[in-house]
C-alpha cells in the first residue's frame, strides 16, 4: 500500500465504482433540482436521473465548495499520517481551487511532518479525471510522491479537452454566452465545439452548422492529434449527457481510424459540469502533444 493518498472532487466526473475499487477519496460538490437539494455521489444512475429530469425541465444549480468543508475534508486525509495530492477543477475555471488553497494553508500547520499539495490540474470534467487516472495508476505500480506529482505537473497540459453542447440556452443561463448570441445560434443551429487550452479556461474552437457537424469537427480534432504521436495505447475518456448514441459514434470513429489505441471508455457526465451544459453535452480526453484548438 502506498505511503501516500492521491484525492480528488466529484467534479473528475469518474464513476463511483472506479473511485471506490481503487479507494480514491472525494470531495462531493453540491447542487439543487428545483431548490432540492443534493450532493453529487458520482453514481451513474444519479447523472442518468438528472439528465431526465432536465430534459422535462427540472432547474439546477450548483455551488461552490467553502475553504471550511475542505479543511475538514484534509483534517480527515492527513490524520492518516500520510502525504496528500489534491487534485480538483482548473483554478480559472472555479472559486473552489482558491478556497482549496486556503485550507490547505490552515491544515498543514497542524500537520507539519506531512505534505499538502493541491495541484491547479488545469483540467475539467473528465480531463481531469484522466490526470486522476494515471496518477493513481502510477502510484499503484510503486511510484513516490514526489514522482507522481511530477508526472503530474509535467503532463498535465497534454490531456486533451474536446467537447460539444446542443443547447446554447445553458450556457446562455450560465453567462457563456450572450441573450443575443445563444438566440442567433439557435435559429441559425449553430454548435459550438469548445476546448480548454493551457490557462485551464473553456474556449471556442469553432462554431459548426448542425451536431453532425459538431461531432465531426472533434472527431476530426482528435485524429489530428493522433497524427502527431505513437497512438499506440493512447486511452480515451468519452463522457455524454444523455447522448449515448452520439458517444458511441465518436468511438467508432477513432477505433476505425487507429485501431491500436487503448481503452475507449464512455460514461455518463458528471452532474456539475452537465447542469451549466445541459442534456447532449459530449466531451472526449485523452493525452496528446500539446492542446490545440483544431
Amino acid at each position: 500500500m502506498a505511503d501516500y493518498i492521491i484525492a480528488t472532487s466529484s467534479t473528475s466526473d469518474l464513476p463511483r465504482t472506479w473511485l471506490d475499487a481503487h479507494q480514491i477519496p472525494f470531495i462531493a460538490y453540491s447542487y439543487t433540482v428545483n431548490d432540492q437539494p443534493r450532493e453529487d455521489d458520482c453514481r451513474e444512475e444519479s447523472r442518468a436521473a438528472v439528465y431526465a429530469g432536465m430534459r422535462r425541465g427540472d432547474r439546477l444549480k450548483t455551488s461552490m465548495i467553502n475553504e471550511f468543508i475542505y479543511l475538514d475534508f484534509f483534517r480527515e486525509l492527513l490524520a492518516s499520517g500520510k502525504n496528500v495530492l489534491f487534485l480538483d477543477m482548473s483554478q480559472k475555471m472555479s472559486v473552489s481551487y482558491e478556497n482549496a488553497q486556503k485550507a490547505a494553508e490552515m491544515a498543514r500547520p497542524e500537520f507539519p511532518g506531512q505534505t499538502l499539495y493541491v495541484m491547479d490540474t488545469r483540467c475539467i470534467s473528465g480531463g481531469l479525471g484522466l490526470l486522476v487516472k494515471n496518477l493513481v495508476r502510477r502510484m499503484e505500480e510503486g511510484a513516490s510522491f514526489d514522482e507522481v506529482v511530477a508526472w503530474g505537473e509535467e503532463n498535465k497540459l497534454k490531456i486533451a479537452h474536446r467537447f460539444t453542447v446542443d443547447d446554447l440556452n445553458y450556457l446562455k443561463a450560465g453567462g457563456r454566452v450572450s441573450n443575443a448570441s445563444a438566440l442567433v445560434g439557435s435559429l441559425l443551429n449553430i454548435k459550438p465545439v469548445l476546448y480548454v487550452p493551457d490557462g485551464g479556461t473553456l474556449d471556442v474552437a469553432k462554431k459548426a452548422r448542425g451536431r453532425k457537424a459538431a461531432l465531426q469537427a472533434i472527431i476530426d480534432g482528435v485524429l489530428h492529434d493522433l497524427s502527431l504521436i505513437d497512438p499506440s495505447g493512447v486511452e480515451f475518456n468519452i463522457l455524454h449527457a444523455d447522448c449515448l448514441a452520439d458517444a458511441e459514434k465518436v468511438r467508432d470513429a477513432i477505433r476505425a481510424a487507429y485501431p491500436q489505441v487503448g481503452a475507449i471508455e464512455i460514461t455518463q457526465l458528471g452532474v456539475v459540469i452537465g447542469a451549466h451544459c445541459g442534456p447532449g453535452l459530449l466531451t472526449v480526453f485523452y493525452l496528446c502533444a500539446g492542446r490545440q484548438p483544431e
